[in-house]
């Protein structure tokens, strides 16, 4: 404490020692001079935490980008389309068409802001990049303010401030400029840079994304003017002064939005105009597919590789797809799809393809809405209509005509009949200009020259014809127009407007009558209760549309026309990778639409419903209610029925879409045998199998599961296995299971829940070390009465080590290892064991290399020593000893039915060996009639032989 009463030189001394001080201990806790800091801190750390903070805010991405798993790097996955500078006079001009060359040189954001002529004298550039739906405004700008966070771009500028013109577009309260920026960027208060004095407004840059969702108004009278940037103000008008330069005129700015929203600023306070054309190239769109279908566990796929130069082919060739992916948007739904079909994991959350796309729409179309009267058939009541809604109205009764009439091709007059064909209204049809400017063109492209069957249909009627940029598309638009209850009959809307009318007068005399009938009897009023009949009569008819419907569903998912078609995986597959090899020289003309009906089962799906919500599209509980129920009971009927292995996989994929657990359940209470033989499964395929079967309870059981030949591998099988614990009879035969598979099969029948009574491996690559492990499960199995490793690899330390083994399993009832490295002395002791076993009857050992003395011997061994003992039936051969076998007839069906995927030569061989035992055998044969039936055997014989030269491929 410094005293008062000392002399004014000994105070003033005091005062400087006590600064020296205070600086000395600034110095010591922080490490800088407090001059130093007081001067750097103040400006750069808010530009610091500034950079930090809007890079962590852009990073986050919506839900639907992790689906493509790993670590999401927007340097990695997002790629820059094409940016075109375009004069003043070109602004309204058409967007660069889908393949079209491009000759004017492309332009990067940075190239955008280097100074002009007309706008050097100290003011900043105002930038408009203008692009429609889907050409990626809002990714390149995300991009952009990530890659000057981490400098990379844009580096004279040291303040980039975005804004989302919708978030301005919705705040009511006034604000200044200084205010609006510290809202959303409390670090940037009071900023200097924002002060506006001087001239530190050139090193800062705005940005505004969206500008078509803000009325912004140019005249004087409507947008006064303001300099100081601390004066509160509407948004609008803040954003109108700094356009003008009139508030912070060093400042640049970007500004992204919509072609019909070009005119909204004025040409003169624009300094430059910048198309975004998507993707003109397919390089450009194999550098996205590449980005991200390679990325994460997709990356380590061997197939992932493959998959790109697929999808590389069919751009190459000009297709509709290539058409379609000219928008970044539909390069995301492409990749989005593929990763769904390919790259589908258990450990990941459940997605369906409805999903997808109702996702997709979402991440286009969320918030977006049109004004009041928004010209469709239907009057809109709101202020505000949701766009997606409108979308439905018009280009989703578009699809649901082209899906009923079974076209996919629309002519110029279809759409102007269908897409706002009776607007009266100015107001109507500029909302309508502007929906076919920006949204149109989203959802229906120009058929492509390439496509061979469209274009010819078109140029034989002269006209310019569309289709839908996705095939697929069409049919959840359609499907979407039906579910929100779009397509009511004249009688329905009638009836709804007449119960809606009389329910509002019935609500009014009933708060008349419940006064006045304290003094007056009931009775009298009866007649007002006949008001109430007409909203219950509307409901019954409403009830029987949602009846229909699912009428609609079923019949659509069950077309007999279309039975044989692939299942719609595999469909929307072909649609993104084409179709390799010859095209077929005929087009049916009645288009198959197996998506359709399984869009609108998983449209019904709560988690679909809430997206749908959120795009303004209401699916009401009691429609989904009524809807199922009248669903199950059509499909119930319909799937006792047989059906094509194709249509069944349909029946699933709709089961899982639909994604109700007690509707798959009592579905599949009725089903007693899955057959897929030959359908190509994919991961999807199979975790589809396996989550429909996961919802029936545990007392459920197929009869028998057929999967021969389905491609299935490793992976596939560990997908799968929750499904064969429901299944008796499981057929894995012509797959490409190899020894590690075993371990999975062998884990299977160890599965105290799993009763397997007969499984198939046949024509599998298991090999003897596969077979072994197989057989480890055989001791504590007791469940397993067929089992059938034919042309597995095996050889005799496998078949030595089934006849140690299979006195511990005393169900079996019958073994095939034909077709096998088996010797004489392994089948000797394989016969040898099974005789000595309680219950198996038949072994199959034919097609093996085996002598004819061994086989002279298996037959002898398979015959009961004993009066009353019990024969072992052994194939080895058409024959049994001198007499004919009485199995020759399957045998040599097994042998034509696999004969293309066997060896030839040795298949060929070994029916040479049949005919030398044939040929001995009626040699020993004295009765006429045995001679003649060895003949005729040797006939079938022989005509195999024959038909396998005849198919034999050339050298």
């Amino acid at each position: 404490m410094i005293s008062l009463h000392r002399p004014l030189s000994q105070l003033l001394g005091a005062c400087r020692r006590r600064k020296r001080r205070v600086e000395v201990s600034l110095e010591t806790a922080t490490g800088f001079h407090c001059r130093t800091f007081c001067s750097t801190s103040s400006e750069t750390e808010p530009l610091e935490i500034h950079k930090k903070k809007v890079l962590l805010w852009f990073s986050h991405r919506p839900q639907e980008e992790k689906q493509f798993g790993g670590h999401f790097s927007p340097e990695t996955m997002d790629v820059d389309p094409l940016i075109l500078e375009r004069r003043a006079e070109e602004r309204a001009g058409p967007l660069s068409s889908p393949l079209q060359t491009v000759s004017s040189p492309s332009v990067t954001v940075e190239q955008l802001f280097e100074p002009t002529d007309a706008w050097s004298d100290g003011r900043g550039l105002n930038v408009l990049l203008y692009g429609a739906v889907g050409t990626g405004k809002s990714t390149l700008v995300r991009k952009v303010v990530g890659d000057w966070c981490i400098g990379k771009t844009l580096n004279q500028f040291k303040l980039l401030v975005p804004f989302s013109c919708e978030d301005l577009g919705s705040q009511s309260k006034v604000a200044s400029l200084r205010d609006l920026v510290s809202r959303k960027y409390l670090h940037l208060r009071q900023h200097p840079l924002l002060s506006g004095t001087g001239t530190q407004a050139k090193d800062v840059l705005f940005v505004f994304n969206g500008m078509e969702k803000m009325n912004l108004d140019f005249r004087i009278g409507a947008s006064e003017l303001c300099s100081d940037p601390n004066e509160p103000l509407p948004a609008d008008v803040l954003m109108v002064n700094l356009l003008r330069k009139y508030l912070l005129p060093e400042a640049s700015i970007l500004v992204t939005t919509r072609q019909s929203a070009l005119d909204s600023i004025p040409q003169k306070y624009v300094s430059r105009y910048a198309q975004i054309s998507g993707f003109t190239d397919p390089e450009r769109q194999r550098a996205y597919f590449s980005s991200r279908l390679l990325q994460g566990s997709a990356a380590r796929s061997p197939g992932s590789h493959c998959l790109v130069e697929l999808l590389y082919l069919n751009l190459q060739r000009e297709s509709q797809l290539g058409a379609a992916c000219f928008l970044p948007s539909y390069c995301w739904l492409t990749c989005a799809t593929l990763h769904l079909l390919h790259f589908t994991d258990t450990e990941a959350p459940v997605r369906t393809l409805t999903g997808l796309y109702t996702s997709f729409l979402r991440l286009n179309f969320g918030g977006e809405v049109l004004g009041t009267g928004a010209g469709t058939n239907v009057p809109i009541q709101e202020r505000n209509a949701s766009l997606m809604l409108y979308v439905v109205r018009t280009v989703g009764k578009l699809a649901f005509d082209g899906v009923t009439n079974r076209r996919t091709a629309f002519s110029e007059k279809e759409l102007e009949q269908w897409i706002g064909g009776e607007t009266k209204t100015n107001e109507e049809l500029r909302q309508l200009a502007m929906f076919r400017t920006d949204v149109l063109d989203f959802f229906l492209a120009p058929v492509v020259e390439s496509d061979v069957y469209l274009a010819e249909e078109a140029v034989g009627k002269g006209k310019r014809r569309y289709v839908f940029a996705v095939p697929a598309m069409q049919e959840y638009l359609a499907a979407l127009y039906v579910v929100l209850g779009e397509n009511k009959s004249a009688l329905e809307k009638l009836t709804s407007q007449v119960s809606a009318a009389i329910g509002q007068a019935s609500e009014d005399v009933n708060k008349v009558f419940d006064v006045i009938s304290i003094f007056i009897p009931r009775r009298v009023f009866a007649v007002f209760n006949i008001l109430k009949l007409f909203p219950k009569l509307y409901e019954k008819i409403s009830s029987h549309n949602k009846g229909s419907i699912a009428k609609t569903m079923a019949s659509e998912l069950f077309r007999t026309e279309d039975s044989y078609n692939e299942d719609v995986l595999d469909q929307v597959e072909q649609s993104l990778l084409g179709v390799h090899g010859p095209r077929p020289k005929q087009r049916s003309e009645d288009q198959p639409f197996e998506l359709y009906p399984i869009f609108m089962g998983g449209l019904l799906h709560y988690g679909n419903r809430v997206l749908l919500q959120q795009l303004g599209c209401s699916i009401q509980s009691n429609t989904v209610a009524q809807i199922t129920q009248a669903l199950r009971k059509y499909l119930v009927r319909e799937i006792n029925k047989p059906q094509p292995p194709e249509e069944l996989m349909d029946l699933l994929v709709l089961l899982y879409e639909f994604q109700n657990p007690r509707v798959t359940a009592e579905v599949l209470a009725s089903i007693r045998a899955i057959k897929l033989p030959n359908i190509r499964m994919t991961p999807l395929k199979c975790f589809v199998l396996s989550s429909v079967l996961a919802c029936t309870p545990a007392s459920y059981h197929l009869e028998e599961m057929d999967l021969s030949s389905c491609l299935l591998d490793l992976n596939m099988l560990e997908m799968l296995r929750p499904a064969f614990r429901h299944t008796h009879r499981l057929n894995l035969q012509s797959n490409s299971f190899g020894p590690e598979s075993c371990v999975i099969l062998r884990d299977l029948l160890l599965d105290p829940v799993s009763s397997i009574t007969s499984l198939q491996l046949c024509d599998n690559p298991l090999l003897e070390s596969g077979a072994c492990a197989l057989l480890e499960a055989l001791p504590e199995n007791q469940s397993l009465t067929h089992l059938s490793l034919m042309h597995t690899g095996l050889g005799d330390r496998a078949a030595l080590e089934l006849a140690q083994r299979l006195q511990q399993h005393a169900a079996l009832l019958e073994l095939n290892v034909a077709y096998n490295n088996i010797g004489d002395n392994a089948a000797l002791a394989l016969v040898d064991a099974c005789r000595e076993h309680p219950s198996i009857h038949t072994v199959h050992l034919y097609l093996n290399p085996l002598s004819d003395v061994g086989k002279q011997s298996l037959y002898v061994r398979g015959v009961p020593k004993s009066q009353g003992g019990r024969r072992v039936k052994v194939l080895a051969s058409v024959t049994e000893g001198t007499d004919i076998s009485e199995d020759w007839h399957p045998i040599l069906s097994v042998i034509r039915k696999n004969a293309s995927s066997w060896d030839r030569q040795r298949v060929k061989e070994q029916l040479k060996v049949f005919l030398r035992d044939l040929d001995w055998g009626r040699q020993q044969q004295q009765n006429f009639w045995k001679r003649l039936h060895f003949r005729r055997v040797e006939k079938g014989v022989r005509k195999t032989l024959q038909q396998l030269e005849k198919e034999a491929p050339p050298p």
